[in-house]
């Protein structure tokens, strides 16, 4: 496992842990991850997927920035918290988790604080790293894609409502959810 820093500590959420951290925290605000980017590049054979029928879902990959949301993690449950990460994230190994500088958001967007947040990024090198992929193939992956916590399409509409609710816009992924929805009609 990671190594944890002294104090308190941040996570980085883009994807399923803004809306389900299913962990405590002290605080959570809108935060923006300089040096990579939201990407649908993960072939998802547990949660919304199947390793017959894989399903789509999120990863950092480098360059850009990512808008989503930081949560302050109190010292005292930081060991716990990285833990409880590691075995919901890291069931394949298909992540590389490490420490990178975020900016926080607080009240106000002027109001800017960088610090440091623990992050998944996409280990390009594994087998289910999907690289780009296009509107066609992303498409069939998530309408295909149903895994033990539900439908890829429900996972990929929470995280575009969340972003909408933070004030985030994502034209990519809300142009592939409605796609993916036309189709189911």
């Amino acid at each position: 496992m990671i190594e944890i820093p002294k104090g308190d500590i941040w996570v980085f959420a883009y994807g399923s842990l803004m809306w389900q951290p299913n962990f405590n925290f002290a605080e959570k605000c809108h935060a923006r991850l300089p040096g990579y980017h939201r990407a649908l590049c993960i072939y998802s054979i547990e949660y919304r997927g199947t390793a017959e029928k894989p399903g789509l879902v999120f990863g950092l990959n480098s360059g850009g920035s990512c808008q989503g949301i930081a949560f302050r993690i109190l010292e005292t449950n930081a060991e716990a918290v990285v833990k409880y990460l590691h075995e919901r994230e890291m069931i394949t190994g298909v992540y590389r988790p490490q420490w990178q500088p975020i900016d926080l958001y607080t009240n106000c967007p002027t109001k800017r604080q960088e610090t440091s947040a623990y992050i998944f990024v996409a280990d390009t090198n594994h087998s289910q790293y999907t690289g780009h992929l296009d509107d066609h193939e992303t498409v069939r992956l998530i309408r295909q894609g149903h895994g033990k916590s539900g439908p890829c399409i429900d996972y990929l509409k929470n995280t575009l409502d969340h972003l909408i609710a933070l004030g985030i816009e994502d034209q990519d992924l809300a142009r592939i959810v409605k796609k993916a929805l036309n189709q189911q009609e």
